[in-house]
């Protein structure tokens, strides 16, 4: 054992040096988003984490790492990275019980979060391990995220990673309990654009999981995402919607007239671009919808109007001491020009989304023709006019390609569990109808958002293990759970049954 132990050193050594001798530009670990996607509670350091010491926030924090294939559709480029992931082990029924795979999404993953999959894992007996998405956090492949450094950053790629990750941590669960050619049955989870790459996971490799959760998971491509700012609305309710239109119409009128003075009441006088500041301001609104904090945005507006306050000031406030002080929002994150700089640091997830946005996916939000709660500024060429502007020349998202190779809402898949949030305005890029043997449910509450079924309410900050105590309707939360739960146990079964991992 210790001799094979030592070339499996010697191996490890002589592939490292070449490795930074065919790529000098690699680095081994270098170095959020609410107006591009998610904001999960996953990086380190968050503002949204909730309170109390931060060894309840996560299982586990402490970092493992893997040598990843950087070109998994070259047969002629066989660089590699250094890729992080995490492993909890407290609960697992070694060494055959389940291992859940909870993939981290589009920011740096630092560490498990203790959300309700941390119940799940308990009541299953399940190991759970958690790699972090390529290019994000610690696991970038370059020291400079250059439009033509990205090229290997796709849905692609990552869904590839988590395979042979699982690949990886298969042999190496064998290796350290003496076992040979054992297979644990695996479960999928993701939530936001993690729960579509769980979902794709499942479809495209349906041989190496028993199934996956996809919670308010975006299998959709959406090129004008108009139905975002509609659900806002509907989110909203009659009243506040009001007062959010006015609020946009007035906001134009001082745009017009003095933009320097309306941008330094908001704090955002560094937003040079219109677009930019008006995607900032209808972000600060949407959030409150999409992570189960609707009052906090909608009962000081709502005053203000009924007592003849300036609505612009009232809404200032809102933006400065909830959006920014509260959740955590950058304003730079909003700034055209920080998202060109492609140096790796702390802040460049805010970069690479928006390339994959870019690139694959759009989820453009721009204002509907009539009724609209944010600014016509917020328009399809806002959007395209930042891609070219960012990225370059040539760079805009092929929907219909993403769509064709995944096929959207229509996914042929198997096994996959869809949830969403009746609030969550990400739901309609998600699948809302149930098809054989994948079941979609609704979680219908006031402030049930993005990802309730695995975060509880609100959605943000991070609720430990997911309690759903505050969600308007419990039981609705409750019920769905356990709807989740039968999933689980009937496809782990199967597994087991079938003597393979998956079916």
């Amino acid at each position: 054992m210790k001799q094979q132990q030592q070339q499996q050193q010697k191996l490890f050594l002589i592939a490292t040096f070449i490795f930074f001798l065919s790529s000098p530009t690699f680095t081994d670990g270098a170095g959020i988003l609410s107006r591009i996607f998610d904001r999960t509670i996953t990086a380190s350091g968050n503002n949204h984490l909730s309170s109390g010491n931060s060894s309840s926030k996560y299982l586990t924090r402490d970092a493992l790492w893997f040598n990843q294939t950087l070109d998994h559709f070259s047969p002629y480029d066989h660089r590699q990275f250094r890729q992080r992931y995490y492993e909890f082990l407290d609960h697992f029924r070694a060494p055959d019980g389940p291992i859940f795979l909870k993939i981290c999404g589009e920011s740096e993953c630092g560490g498990i979060s203790n959300d309700y999959l941390a119940v799940l894992a308990k009541k299953f007996e399940a190991a759970v391990v958690s790699p972090e998405h390529r290019y994000y956090g610690k696991s970038s492949p370059f020291k400079s995220l250059t439009t033509e450094n990205l090229r290997f950053l796709s849905s692609k790629q990552a869904l590839f990673d988590l395979a042979v990750f699982r690949d990886y941590y298969q042999k190496s669960l064998n290796a350290r309990f003496n076992r040979t050619a054992a297979d644990n049955p695996w479960f999928v989870f993701g939530a936001s654009y993690s729960g579509a790459l769980s979902a794709w996971f499942r479809l495209k490799f349906p041989h190496l999981t028993c199934g996956s959760l996809a919670s308010s998971g975006v299998v959709l491509a959406v090129y004008n995402f108009t139905e975002f700012d509609q659900q806002i609305g509907e989110s909203a309710g009659p009243e506040c919607k009001s007062v959010l239109q006015e609020i946009t119409h007035l906001v134009e009128e001082r745009l017009a007239s003095n933009a320097n003075e309306l941008k330094s009441l908001f704090g955002a006088l560094e937003l040079k671009i219109d677009g930019d500041f008006m995607y900032f301001l209808a972000d600060a609104a949407a959030i409150a919808f999409q992570y189960g904090n609707p009052d906090k945005l909608c009962t000081p507006l709502i005053e203000a109007k009924k007592a003849g306050e300036d609505l612009v000031n009232a809404y200032a406030i809102y933006v400065k001491e909830y959006y920014v002080k509260s959740f955590g929002a950058n304003v730079e994150t909003y700034n055209q020009q920080h998202l060109k700089n492609t140096a790796v640091n702390d802040d460049s997830a805010d970069r690479l989304w928006w390339f994959q946005v870019c690139t694959e996916v759009a989820y453009f939000q721009v204002a509907p023709s009539n009724d609209s709660i944010r600014s016509s500024k917020v328009d399809t060429r806002y959007h395209l006019d930042l891609c070219k502007n960012v990225f370059g020349e040539g760079i805009y998202p092929d929907v219909d390609a993403t769509n064709l190779y995944y096929g959207g809402t229509d996914i042929a898949g198997s096994k996959i569990v869809f949830s969403n949030g009746s609030q969550d305005p990400w739901r309609h890029a998600s699948k809302q109808t149930s098809s054989p043997e994948m079941p979609s449910y609704i979680i219908s509450c006031h402030n049930c958002g993005h990802g309730t079924d695995l975060r509880g309410c609100p959605q943000s900050p991070l609720v430990i293990e997911g309690d759903a105590s505050n969600c308007s309707s419990p039981d609705a939360v409750h019920k769905v759970r356990q709807q989740i739960i039968e999933h689980i146990d009937l496809w782990l079964s199967q597994c087991r049954s079938s003597g393979r991992s998956s079916m």
